[in-house]
C-alpha cells in the first residue's frame, strides 16, 4: 500500500524544472545600470566609513589628550 501511495504521488505531483544556470551577462538594460548605481553606492559608503573612522580617532584622541592633561596638570 505505501508503495502504491507513493507512485501516486509521485505520477501526480508536478515536476519541478532544474534551477537556472548563473547567466554573467545582463538579461535587461536595467541591469548595468543598476550595478553602476550600486557600484556608485558602494563608493559613497566607504567615503562615508572613512570619514567616520577618522572622527571617532579625533575624539578618541581629544578624550585621551584631556585625560592625559587632568593626571599631568
Amino acid at each position: 500500500m505505501p508503495d502504491e501511495l507513493t507512485r501516486l504521488i509521485r505520477r501526480l505531483a508536478p515536476r519541478r524544472p532544474p534551477p537556472a544556470a548563473f547567466l554573467a551577462e545582463p538579461g535587461s538594460a536595467f541591469e548595468p545600470a543598476l550595478a553602476a548605481r550600486l557600484r556608485s553606492v558602494e563608493a559613497d559608503l566607504a567615503e562615508v566609513r572613512g570619514r567616520v573612522n577618522g572622527l571617532l580617532f579625533v575624539v578618541a584622541g581629544a578624550a585621551v589628550t584631556q585625560i592625559v592633561m587632568r593626571l599631568v596638570g
